[in-house]
């Protein structure tokens, strides 16, 4: 005999039972690294006479490093990274916290969200950032072995750290790669409209102010009127 094991429904998402994940990327969500990831890049260019420009580099972020050389069409991946890492370590401390994200964060902690962090960013420089929000993330996803955005591997794993089904969860992003991420890991994207890209189609919840995405997170209800996007089969 099997016996049905209990759900959450998706209209009653917000029900206290259920566990809840707000998941952000670092970059243009939680902290405006903009100037120091100029500063990086301009080193990149004079050290290794690289022609691309900083505007050319942008568009890109948010995918593993190797990733965005390629898109580039640069060679020597890992040593312009090295010359990367080492500037925006230099020059982390530029980079301020959006203002209210600090806020937005407790506040969702408040309301029992469990919260994580999926970035292309290496640990050895978002750990000295999160740092300075004072949150407890549940899980920090950082480039390893699984695949970057826009493939879907580490939402799905950063869920699976938290024990929350994708379908109660939101991603906070914003830039295309974010969203192709979140489409399909099939979580629910919200595009941060302070952030540095913008949205493609089919049009995302955008909040355009931490305080916004509190609101979002506190009307989820609202949010689940249709079901969340079925994941997109990744092609490899």
């Amino acid at each position: 005999m099997v016996i049905p094991q209990p759900t959450c429904p998706q209209d009653e998402l917000s029900a206290i039972h259920c566990p809840r994940a707000l998941l952000l990327d670092l970059d243009g969500v939680l902290f405006d690294t903009r100037v120091v990831m100029c500063k990086a890049w301009q080193l990149v260019q004079e050290r290794h006479n690289v022609a691309a420009s900083f505007e050319e580099y942008l568009q890109h972020v948010g995918r593993p490093f190797p990733d965005i050389m390629r898109q580039l069409g640069l060679r020597d991946a890992e040593l312009l990274h090295t010359t990367y890492d080492e500037a925006s370590v230099r020059w982390a401390d530029l980079a301020p916290p959006f203002p209210g994200i600090k806020a937005a964060l407790r506040a969702f902690i408040e309301d029992g969200w469990s919260l994580g962090v999926v970035t292309a960013k290496p640990l050895n420089r978002a750990a000295p950032l999160l740092e300075r929000l004072g949150c407890p993330f549940g899980t920090v996803r950082t480039p390893g072995s699984e695949r970057g955005k826009p493939a879907p591997d580490a939402l799905l794993l950063a869920l699976v750290e938290l024990g929350v089904d994708p379908a109660h969860a939101i991603y906070v992003g914003d830039m295309a790669v974010d969203q192709e991420a979140a489409l399909r890991a099939g979580v629910r994207y919200v595009h941060a409209g302070w952030g540095y890209g913008t949205p493609t189609p089919p049009a995302p919840t955008i909040a355009e102010t931490p305080p916004r995405l509190v609101q979002i997170g506190r009307n989820l209800r609202a949010l689940v009127e249709t079901p969340p996007p079925a994941p997109l089969r990744s092609v490899r």
